[in-house]
């Protein structure tokens, strides 16, 4: 029989790509009010739901943690995770982590998986290639730094056998295969599986599932280690992009594929 296990997942509430994005603040922090899930945490989702279903679910003892750092509404990415099937959500949430850059937010984050871990170790840690506001790509390696743990990042397969991670990471010319023993970080990117959908039942059945709030306090971290005063980076001014410009129009009049190759050439687009 193979052994239970305890993934959290790192899912986020980013501003929904629909709309515009806006700063707002003395800190230019990114303005949150129409967010959503971020679409590339869901493949990190679909990832820890097929490990755990593959060792017969929840019912088994297995699961999936969707765990999310944010304002109050980003409790709204963890009620989603749950209608996926995510068995239960954590939400850590405190104003002082307002404008915290990856580092701070890896800080933060570690001490939440940390104590996560108190009630049982975690096997996995699965997050997303990149969050869809800042895409850095950065929190990953950082977190597994700070936890002390192996990482494997951008997989585009992911097994589990024993006490190992085994995973695929494929770049333009070549796949290479890594292994690292649990407990493990892991970054998935968007080729590794295809997402599942909130059905009724699912939906239904998060509303039995547990959220759990924690503050800084409540996992060990100093507020002056995190937000503004505990990032390594800061924006210090930003202004709204200008409005497009009418484009380029080349009428026919014989001679348009002349105009085009200048007009290309002029561009350095030649």
């Amino acid at each position: 029989m193979e052994e239970t296990l305890k993934i959290i997942v790192l899912v986020k509430h980013v501003p929904d790509a629909q709309f515009d994005r806006h700063l707002s603040g003395e800190g230019h922090t990114t303005d949150r009010d129409e967010s959503i899930l971020s679409e590339l945490d869901e493949y990190a989702l679909e990832a820890a739901l097929q490990l755990i279903e593959a060792r017969g679910g929840s019912k088994a003892g297995n699961k999936v943690i969707a765990l999310s750092m944010g304002p109050a509404g980003a409790v709204n990415a963890i009620k989603k995770s749950l209608q996926i099937g995510a068995t239960e959500g954590v939400h850590l949430t405190d104003e002082a982590l307002t404008g915290s850059d990856a580092a701070a937010t890896s800080l933060a984050l570690a001490a939440a998986v940390r104590h996560l871990g108190g009630d049982g170790p975690v096997d996995l840690v699965l997050t997303g290639m990149a969050s869809t506001d800042g895409e850095t790509s950065l929190v990953p390696a950082q977190l597994a730094e700070r936890l002390g743990l192996p990482q494997v990042t951008f997989a585009s397969s992911l097994e589990v056998d024993g006490g190992r991670v085994t995973a695929r990471r494929d770049a333009d010319t070549h796949s290479e295969t890594v292994e690292a023993s649990l407990p493990a970080v892991v970054s998935v990117t968007d080729q590794i599986n295809e997402p599942r959908y909130p059905n009724f039942k699912g939906i239904i059945a998060a509303k039995r599932k547990s959220i759990t709030t924690l503050s800084l306090a409540d996992v060990g971290v100093d507020p002056s280690q995190v937000g503004h005063a505990g990032s390594w980076t800061t924006v210090t001014s930003a202004e709204e992009r200008p409005p497009r410009t009418a484009g380029t129009i080349i009428t026919d009049e014989g001679d348009a594929g002349i105009k085009l190759v200048d007009f290309l050439a002029a561009q350095k687009l030649l």
